[in-house]
């Protein structure tokens, strides 16, 4: 299983108080997750008019396709021009070993 996760911090421009900012938000949160089908939400900045940080996380099996698909989020919500992208980070992390311990070998229908 492979995870990949982003943070990206948005300037906000225009807004002239917390609900156009959330208009704003709210658009790039449901256009983002309707086009890729992926986790994605505010965790932080809450309180600012004309800054917010969001987060997302995509789950698979393959590390280039999540890898492309993180590249292809970020630039995504870049080219949406409703906010400026400030800064972004990614991490990629692969959880193989946890899938190959001794809970693999489980009989169907049967659990510990």
């Amino acid at each position: 299983m492979v995870v990949g996760t982003g943070v990206i911090d948005l300037r906000i421009f225009g807004c002239g108080s917390l609900k156009e900012k959330r208009g704003v938000l709210s658009r790039i949160l449901r256009r983002t997750q309707n086009e890729f089908n992926v986790s994605i939400a505010e965790v932080g900045d809450n309180d600012h008019w004309r800054k917010a940080r969001i987060g997302f996380c995509v789950v698979g099996n393959d590390k280039p396709y999540i890898n492309a698909k993180v590249d292809h989020i970020l630039r995504f919500v870049d080219q949406l021009g409703l906010a400026e992208v400030v800064r972004s980070r990614i991490e990629i992390a692969s959880f193989s070993d946890l899938l190959e311990g001794p809970d693999t070998d489980i009989e169907e229908g049967k659990y510990e």
